[in-house]
C-alpha cells in the first residue's frame, strides 16, 4: 500500500447519508456502547480506530496514530482522505459536524463512499462525542486543515476557516467523560490487543500505538495477513506442517480470506470475522468453513487411500482438534445475531465459504500432499479419544440421574431458582467448612475442592473427564460441557471460585478458569462466572475491627489510627485462617462482599495467556511472569 494516498475522489458531502438524531446518546449510553464500565470505555476508542480502519479497507489510509495521554483522553490519526467539511444537505452544516453530532451519518449507509465497512456495531463516531467531556476533530483535505470543538456532543465553536496543512487526514481527539463512565482509565493491554488483530487482517495498514503515562508505544505492521496471524498464534506450538494453508478468493461481492494449521495440541483455536468484527458467536461463515475442511480432508484422503474404504468418513468433530484457523469474510451487508450480536447471519455467506474453501483445498491438498497424512492420522487418533470421552460422559450422565444426583461433598442450598442461587468452589476442606458453617442456606451451596484440579490445557478430553474433581464440578452444576452444554439446566447462577491469596490459591484459580473457559465458555459469556476476593489484612485497634482487602488500604488505616502503636494486624494466608463468621462478613455476605465478575474482551488475547500460562513451553511462561512481574499485587508464597 503506497504511503502517498491523497485522492478525494468519491468521497464527498454526498457520500454522507443521515439516518437519525443523537438524542438518547447520553441518557441511555448502555444502548449503544454496551456498558459505561471498562468495555464501553474501549469500545468509544474503537469506534474511531474503526473509522480510520474503514479508509484503509477503501484504499485511503495506511497508518494509524493512537495516543493515550496522561489525563487519560485519546487522540487517533490517520493519513486518509480526511472528512469531508463542505455543507452537507441535510441541514446546510458541514459535514464533519453533522458525522459528529447525528448518529448513524456516515459513509458507510447506503450507497455511501465505503462498499465494506467495519466498526463494532457501526454506532459512529457520533455515540464517542456525545459520551465525551470534550472532542476536537483536526481535518487535513486538500493542503487545507481545519478543526472544530464540542463538548459533551454540542459544538462550542464553528469550523475553523482553515491553514496550510503539510499532512492529509483525520484526527480526533476526545475526553471521556467522567460524568457517564464509572472509571476513564484505559487498559494498554486491551487496545493492544485489539490493534494488533486489526494489524494481521489489515496487511499493509500500520497502527503505532503510544502511552504517555508510562511512555510504552508499539507499532503493528504485518504484510502477512492472514498467514501470519495464523503463525503468530501458533508461536508457542509445533506444527504438523509449515507454512500455513493460506486461501482467498472473491465470489459474488464476498470476499473470503482463510489462514489454517494444525499443532500437536488438544484445543482448537478458530478466530472468524465479518468486516474486521470478531465473530465469536460464528456463523454461517462458519459452517461453511468446517463443511468444506471436512469434505476435502475426506475426499483427498481417500483418494490418496490414507481413508480406506471400510474407514467411516472423519467428521468435523474429528478435524477439530490442534487446529487454529483464521477466517476473515467481507461484505456489504452483514446481519448479525446471538448473545452477543457478533454472529454472522447472512445466509448466502455459507455457500460462498463452502465453494472457495473446498476448491482451495483441493487444489492446494494436490500440490502439498504430505500435508495430509498427519492431519489425518492426528484426526483419527482425536476420534478415539472422543470416543473414550463420550463414555466418559455417560458415565457422569448416569450418575447425575440415579438417585445419587448431587456429589457427597456438595452443600446444596435450599432454594431450588437457579437465578437466585449460588455456589462457592471452594480451596480444600478447611475454607470448605468454614463457608458451609458461614453461608447463609437458603441461596448460598458450598462446593470444596481436594487440592488443585487437572491440568486440562494439556489433556485429551477423555483423561478430563475420568479426574474425579473435575466430574464433581460437572455434575454439581448440572449443565453439561463442551457439545452438551445446556444453560436452561444450570442448577446456580452465580459461580463463585474462591481460593486463598497465595500463590496455590492462584494456580488453582487459574485451573478453574482454564476448565471453565475451554470447555463452558458460555459460562463466561453469559455472566455467570465470578471471582471471590477475601480480604488480606484484619485490622483492629481499640473495639474497631476493618478488613483490608490492599496493602495500600491497610497502610491508610493503620496511619489513620489513634494510637498506630496500639494497632493489631493480622495476615491472612488462607481462607481456613478466618472463622465463620469472619468468612461471610468479608467474602460471602452480599451487602459486603467484593465479587468479580469474569468477562472475556478480547479472545485472542486470552486464548494467548491460557496457552502461555497452562500450555507445555516453559519460555514463553517465563517470558511472561518476567514482563508482567512489576504488576504482580499481594504476592505470598
Amino acid at each position: 500500500m503506497s504511503e502517498n494516498i491523497n485522492s478525494t475522489q468519491n468521497y464527498s458531502a454526498d457520500s454522507i447519508k443521515v439516518l437519525e438524531g443523537l438524542e438518547a446518546v447520553r441518557k441511555r449510553p448502555g444502548m449503544y456502547i454496551g456498558d459505561t464500565g471498562e468495555r464501553g470505555l474501549h469500545h468509544l476508542v474503537y469506534e474511531v480506530v474503526d473509522n480510520a480502519v474503514d479508509e484503509a479497507m477503501a484504499g485511503y489510509c495506511n497508518r494509524i496514530n493512537i495516543i493515550i495521554h496522561r489525563d487519560e483522553s485519546i487522540t487517533v490519526q490517520d493519513n486518509g482522505r480526511g472528512i469531508p467539511t463542505d455543507p452537507h444537505p441535510y441541514n446546510g452544516r458541514p459535514t464533519s459536524e453533522v458525522v459528529l453530532t447525528v448518529l448513524h451519518a456516515g459513509g458507510k449507509f447506503g450507497d455511501g463512499a465505503y462498499k465494506v465497512s467495519g466498526g463494532l456495531h457501526g454506532v459512529g463516531v457520533s455515540v464517542v462525542n456525545a459520551l465525551s467531556e470534550w472532542l476536537v476533530v483536526t481535518i487535513a483535505r486538500d493542503g487545507i486543515e481545519k478543526s472544530q470543538r464540542f463538548e459533551r456532543g454540542v459544538p462550542v465553536s464553528e469550523l475553523s476557516r482553515g491553514v496550510p496543512a503539510n499532512w492529509q487526514g483525520t484526527r480526533i481527539e476526545y475526553l471521556p467523560d467522567k460524568e457517564i463512565f464509572e472509571d476513564i482509565h484505559h487498559s494498554l493491554d486491551t487496545l493492544k490487543g485489539r490493534f494488533k488483530e486489526l494489524a494481521f487482517l489489515n496487511p499493509g495498514l500500520r497502527f503505532i500505538v503510544y502511552d504517555e503515562r508510562t511512555n510504552e508505544s508499539r507499532d503493528y505492521f504485518f504484510e502477512g495477513g492472514i498467514g501470519a496471524f495464523v503463525q503468530h498464534i501458533d508461536r508457542d506450538r509445533t506444527a504438523l506442517f509449515e507454512p500455513p494453508i493460506v486461501l482467498s478468493g472473491t465470489k459474488d461481492n464476498i470476499s473470503v480470506d482463510v489462514g489454517l494449521q494444525y499443532n500437536d495440541g488438544y484445543q482448537e483455536h478458530i478466530y472468524t470475522y465479518a468486516n474486521l468484527i470478531h465473530t465469536i458467536e460464528g456463523g454461517t461463515h462458519l459452517v461453511g468453513l468446517r463443511t468444506a475442511l471436512t469434505r476435502s480432508i475426506n475426499e483427498a484422503a481417500r483418494a490418496c487411500k490414507i481413508l480406506r474404504d471400510k474407514d467411516d468418513n472423519l467428521t468435523g468433530e474429528d478435524l477439530k482438534e490442534g487446529l487454529t484457523c483464521v477466517l476473515s469474510v467481507k461484505l456489504s451487508e452483514p446481519q448479525f445475531e446471538g448473545q452477543t450480536k457478533t454472529k454472522l447471519g447472512n445466509s448466502e455467506v455459507r455457500g460462498v465459504v463452502d465453494s472457495i474453501v473446498y476448491e482451495g483445498m483441493m487444489a492446494l491438498l494436490e500440490d502439498r500432499p504430505e500435508i495430509l497424512k498427519p492431519v489425518v492420522e492426528k484426526a483419527i487418533r482425536a476420534r478415539r479419544a472422543r470416543e473414550a470421552a463420550k463414555r466418559a460422559r455417560e458415565l457422569v450422565r448416569k450418575g447425575a440421574m440415579s438417585g445419587m444426583s448431587l456429589p457427597g461433598k456438595l452443600a446444596d442450598c435450599s432454594s431450588r431458582k437457579a437465578e437466585n442461587t449460588e455456589l462457592y468452589i471452594v480451596e480444600g476442606d478447611s475454607a470448605g467448612g468454614s463457608a458451609k458453617q458461614g453461608r447463609d442456606r437458603t441461596f448460598q451451596a458450598i462446593l470444596p475442592l481436594r487440592g488443585k484440579i487437572l491440568n486440562v490445557e494439556k489433556a485429551h478430553m477423555d483423561k478430563m473427564l475420568a479426574n474425579r474433581e473435575i466430574q464433581t464440578i460437572i455434575t454439581a452444576l448440572g449443565c453439561g460441557i463442551g457439545d452438551d452444554f445446556d444453560a436452561a439446566k444450570l442448577r446456580y447462577h452465580k459461580i463463585i471460585i474462591m481460593t486463598d491469596a497465595d500463590v496455590d490459591g492462584a494456580h488453582i484459580s487459574t485451573l478453574l478458569l482454564t476448565f471453565f473457559y475451554r470447555h463452558m465458555p458460555e459460562l463466561l459469556s453469559q455472566g455467570y462466572l465470578y471471582l471471590a476476593q477475601p480480604p488480606l489484612y484484619r485490622v483492629q485497634y481499640g473495639k474497631t475491627v476493618v478488613y483490608c482487602y490492599t496493602d495500600k488500604e491497610l497502610r491508610t488505616h493503620v496511619d489513620g489510627a489513634p494510637d498506630p502503636s496500639k494497632v493489631s494486624v493480622q495476615r491472612y494466608k488462607g481462607l481456613g485462617e478466618m472463622n465463620p463468621e469472619q468468612l461471610w462478613e468479608t467474602t460471602m455476605d452480599p451487602a459486603n462482599r467484593i465479587l468479580k465478575k469474569v468477562e472475556i474482551d478480547n479472545n485472542l488475547l486470552a486464548d494467548e495467556y491460557f496457552d502461555i500460562l497452562m500450555g507445555d513451553k516453559v519460555e514463553p511462561r517465563r517470558e511472561f511472569i518476567i514482563a508482567n512481574a512489576r504488576e504482580v499485587k499481594n504476592l505470598d508464597v
